[in-house]
């Protein structure tokens, strides 16, 4: 029902949009006539109903349509290139955000009042508030034109060194989100009844915070990392614009003001495809982190 209700309204925006996309592909000099017959050809005279059944029957049978801009070339070639990149360097970025985020935020529970809990807090609000379109330009000339350490731009797979420095671009503002909410989560959980009777029965403290503390502190990061696995293909215009990428986000843009409908409503479609199945899995991995909620359903259910 979500998919067919996004896909609707997503369809229907697009088309009452403004612009002709015929009209944009072949140029203002084009004959009124050969605008109209190739209006006619993609459907774009037809009302939004005839329009988005048409659409929605091409898709259950696996058809995405034809791009409007690229014409001759089917969606789904143009957006299996695509997705690949934008998921690689998403999923890096989600790796740095997530190996430095959490050890971070749950270091500065351990240390609150300190100097370095200030530290730590200062430095997450700063990685949150500085814009992408600043950072890319700064990591470019230190670690790139700077100390010559790393490419500049271009994309050769998860395992190049040119994924590191856009990753590491999209990674800092994760960084700090993490850092915040994984704090704030484990100083809940640190005030606990269970986490000072573990420590009362002399269990080391590394056992105390990895058993106890950071399994329960882990349930309201384990919902924000499931928005960021369903936004893994849907890439940073920005971040591949500055190093040159050729991912989701550059096309998405260009998509929308070429006004190629069919791509634009491809995306949505998996977007929220993705979505409703990360949430899905979020939601199966709450009882594995917290024991209470298993049982508390299997009593529901009794």
């Amino acid at each position: 029902m979500l998919l067919i209700s996004t896909s609707f309204i997503t369809f229907t925006l697009v088309w009452i949009t403004p612009g002709d996309p015929v009209q944009i592909a072949l140029g203002p000099r084009a004959a009124p006539e050969a605008v109209e017959r190739i209006r006619d050809e993609m459907g774009l005279n037809d009302n939004v109903a005839a329009g988005y059944s048409r659409y929605i029957w091409g898709v259950a049978h696996g058809d995405l349509g034809e791009s409007f801009a690229r014409r001759g070339r089917s969606v789904r070639e143009i957006i299996a290139k695509r997705i690949p990149v934008s998921a690689q360097l998403g999923l890096a970025a989600l790796i740095i955000s997530v190996g430095l985020g959490i050890p971070l935020g749950v270091f500065a529970a351990l240390k609150q009042g300190t100097g370095w809990d200030t530290v730590a807090v200062s430095g997450s609000l700063l990685g949150q508030s500085i814009p992408v379109f600043l950072t890319a330009p700064a990591v470019l000339i230190i670690f790139a034109l700077k100390f010559k350490l790393l490419p500049t731009h271009g994309f050769d797979g998860f395992f190049s060194t040119s994924i590191i420095l856009p990753a590491l671009v999209l990674g800092i503002p994760g960084i700090a989100i993490l850092t915040r909410l994984t704090r704030a989560s484990t100083l809940e959980v640190l005030g606990e009844d269970y986490v000072r009777t573990a420590r009362a029965k002399g269990l080391a403290e590394i056992v105390v915070t990895t058993r106890h503390v950071l399994r329960n502190a882990l349930i309201p990061i384990i919902t924000t990392l499931g928005f960021s696995l369903a936004g893994l293909i849907s890439g940073s215009f920005i971040v591949e614009r500055f190093f040159g990428i050729p991912g989701v986000g550059l096309l998405i843009i260009e998509s929308l003001f070429a006004r190629d409908f069919p791509i634009i409503l491809a995306f949505t479609l998996i977007g929220t495809t993705l979505f409703v199945l990360v949430n899905l899995l979020v939601d199966l991995a709450y009882p594995f982190l917290d024991p209470r909620i298993r049982l508390q359903g299997g009593y529901n259910a009794g």
